[in-house]
């Protein structure tokens, strides 16, 4: 198995590839918007104002990547099979232990799609560039102790006298350094200011440049800047980032340009300071603010009322072309990913057996004999109480089915496939939904837990062809129900309990939602593994178990009083968010 393969199973895979294409069309349409505010506003608004104005596009374009997650958080068709709710998938699936978790017996089979690369590239190339990030950092706090001397007790005195009439309160160091072309500011807590070895420079024209790196500091310029390269960092792959982004670094310079000059009152010493570095060393720091920073010859003549020598960055002809291109392969690749598999061949036609429902996935192909509620369940991994409807769509009858898949097909993609079966034979409708409803969450008693440890040698693990497991609904009757294996990580429910070996929480509580037709969600914060023996005799508070059958002499505790008395949990009734699926049509399926 290859890292793609594994990348492909992780659950928030297809979430964040959704999210990085969103973020195409989203970018491209904040650096519209921003293009024209600027285009508005270019004779009106001053070198802050149109500072504020990159700032708040690049800030828009840092949280709406935030904002489309948090709105795709809802389960993805493709990963149904991977949550506890799914019928199948804990019976099938190896317990995972919270310190290594295993992969599934037929990861090998797992076939990436589109957003799986899409995820792999942009995992690589954030990394390169945090990396180049932090290597930045890094270089730019060893320019504090490296090659450097504290400047003369007079320049230091002329430094703190400067401070005060900039409005700077922080304790600020001057240094003279071997390393760098240009006087710089370096951190923000910390703050220190370099000045070349041998800078040459009349006192007027030193102290200027000295304004402009004290304009940095009091404008926090170095935080913003650092916050400002990670979002490069995290989207380097839109142009529209990099283009405003650009557009904050030249306005950032003329803002401290200006600060400057309304301190000393004369742009043309001003702009004779910063034309002695016009022909240094232009090999800016990454992680500095160096005085010769943005482009010199377009500083100068602005502040000699010039038009400027070169062009400022803009989203020329290319630029938006660029964009275009990359929304419209959004929209491509989105679309892509929206179209789940089909099986090669399907036959469904209506049963009349009594036994037990099922629905098996099995290699090559998948046969079921179960009721339509029964296949939306196991489709989009959802259990009875989350299905809801109210106007009688789902008829009730039984049918069998028995589809052809391809060999390689994992369990996830059959019940996409089988989702693409429902909606073209019984043209099913429907859509999600949040609801608040009755739930119970799951906490320890009062005395703790009392979940004993895994024995080893108490089970086999779970094979590929396993009896069917009940899945919700009305329980069978006893002599119905296939007798249970002992499988590790597998809850098996019975009339007379519930007992399993090595099983993790997760679907200690699928099990528990299923008896008792109702969401329970654990609040006892346990991660390990447990051997359960569970005793308990149905009653009205687990609706979904028939009672015991008549002249058995059953008798014994609750469930509520097993949970509490043998393994020291309690459940308490309350209200929660619970996802449903609202039927809004089905027909009975067409001929084969």
């Amino acid at each position: 198995m290859n890292a793609i393969q594994i990348l492909a199973m992780q659950p928030w895979v297809e979430r964040l590839g959704m999210t990085l294409l969103h973020f195409l069309w989203q970018g491209a349409m904040i650096a519209a918007i921003y293009a024209a505010a600027r285009r508005w506003g270019a004779r009106t608004v001053d070198a802050n104002g149109r500072y504020f104005l990159a700032c708040a596009a690049l800030t828009a374009m840092a949280i709406t990547p935030m904002v489309t997650w948090r709105l795709l958080c809802g389960p993805s068709p493709e990963s149904v099979a991977s949550t506890f709710a799914s019928p199948m998938s804990a019976a099938r699936t190896e317990p995972v232990p919270s310190i290594s978790p295993s992969l599934p017996a037929d990861a090998d089979r797992v076939l990436p799609g589109p957003l799986s690369w899409v995820v792999a590239c942009w995992l690589t190339g954030a990394s390169v560039f945090s990396l180049r990030l932090l290597a930045g950092w890094i270089l730019a706090e060893r320019l504090r102790s490296r090659m450097v001397r504290p400047a003369s007790a007079e320049w230091q005195r002329i430094l703190d006298r400067l401070k005060t009439r900039i409005c700077v309160s922080r304790p600020v160091r001057l240094l003279v350094s071997g390393r760098v072309q240009a006087p710089a500011a370096i951190g923000w807590l910390r703050p220190i200011v370099l000045v070349p070895v041998g800078a040459g420079l009349p006192p007027a024209q030193m102290e200027a440049l000295l304004l402009h790196e004290l304009a940095h500091i009091r404008r926090h310029d170095y935080l913003v800047h650092i916050l400002q390269s990670a979002v490069e960092a995290v989207f380097f792959y839109h142009p529209a980032v990099w283009w405003i982004s650009s557009h904050m670094r030249a306005e950032r310079e003329l803002c401290c340009d200006d600060i400057a000059v309304s301190v000393i009152g004369d742009p043309v010493l001003y702009a004779r300071a910063l034309a002695e570095f016009d022909l240094a060393n232009r090999i800016i720091h990454p992680a500095v603010m160096a005085a010769n920073g943005g482009s010199l010859a377009d500083r100068i003549a602005r502040l000699l009322g010039q038009p400027a020598t070169s062009r400022r960055p803009s989203c020329g002809p290319g630029g938006a072309a660029t964009l275009i291109l990359l929304a419209i392969g959004a929209c491509v690749v989105f679309a892509q990913s929206t179209v789940r598999p089909e099986f090669e061949v399907a036959s469904v036609k209506p049963s009349s057996s009594r036994g037990i429902q099922n629905v098996r996935p099995l290699p090559g192909r998948l046969t079921a004999d179960a009721s339509l509620q029964m296949l939306v369940q196991y489709a989009y991994g959802v259990q009875p109480f989350q299905v809801v409807d109210a106007a009688g769509w789902l008829q009730p009858g039984r049918y069998e089915i028995d589809a052809k898949a391809d060999g390689n097909s994992s369990r996830n993609q059959m019940f996409l496939m089988l989702q693409s079966l429902l909606e073209d034979r019984f043209r099913l409708k429907m859509h999600r939904e949040t609801r608040d409803l009755p739930v119970y969450a799951l906490v320890a008693a009062k005395g703790g837990l009392k979940l004993p440890p895994p024995k080893e040698g108490g089970c086999i693990d779970s094979p590929a062809d396993a009896a069917p497991e009940w899945a919700g609904g009305r329980m069978a009757p006893p002599g119905q129900a296939p007798t249970a294996p002992t499988l590790c990580g597998s809850a098996g429910i019975t009339l007379g309990g519930m007992q399993g070996w090595k099983i993790a929480m997760p679907e200690f509580v699928r099990r528990l939602s299923l008896m008792l037709d109702r969401s329970v969600i654990d609040k006892t914060g346990f991660t390990g593994l447990f051997d359960l023996q569970l005793r308990f005799v149905p009653d009205e508070t687990t609706p979904a178990m028939p009672p015991p059958p008549p002249g058995s002499d059953a008798f014994g505790v609750s469930l509520p009083q097993a949970l509490r008395q043998q393994l020291g949990l309690r459940l308490e009734s309350t209200k929660g968010p619970v996802e449903v699926l609202v039927v809004d049509h089905a027909e009975r399926p067409s001929g084969n």
